[in-house]
């Protein structure tokens, strides 16, 4: 990736409503080419562009990080977790856990629904431990691309 596209990620990290010919002008290239490269970028998986809301003006008022012990293959476990729409984040990981899932719920009741029937279901899966968010004080995307 050279120092141009990584201005665009910085630019856009920023501000992702920034329109291409703000970030062109910035950057020293046309609309035309900041929409290419964007469009690169996106397709090859290196950023994405979205919309970040905050869980509780959505509805879901309960986040927990849950850290898995598993047994068998941990990217087939990781991948299953991953399925789930609730999980909003999964890691395969070294330390105390072998997978670690951060996942977004509408209650403690929806919590344990996805946490007793759907994670511990999970093939693999032979202990949890839940950490349950009592309050978000930072949540950023902007470290940019170094």
């Amino acid at each position: 990736m050279d120092d141009v596209s990584k201005q665009i990620i910085e630019q856009l990290q920023q501000d992702g409503r920034r329109s291409y010919a703000a970030i062109g002008k910035a950057v020293g290239l046309s609309e035309a080419a900041i929409r290419q490269r964007v469009q690169r970028l996106v397709d090859a998986g290196v950023m994405q562009i979205v919309a970040v809301t905050d869980p509780m003006q959505v509805g879901l008022f309960r986040q927990a990080m849950i850290g898995i012990k598993a047994s068998g293959d941990l990217e087939k476990v990781a991948d299953r977790l991953a399925e789930l729409d609730e999980v909003a984040y999964a890691v395969i990981c070294a330390g105390s856990f072998d997978v670690i899932c951060e996942v977004v719920t509408e209650d403690d009741d929806h919590l344990l629904e996805v946490l007793s029937k759907r994670i511990r279901a999970v093939e693999g899966v032979e202990t949890t431990e839940t950490l349950i968010y009592l309050k978000l004080v930072k949540q950023s995307y902007q470290w940019g691309t170094r």
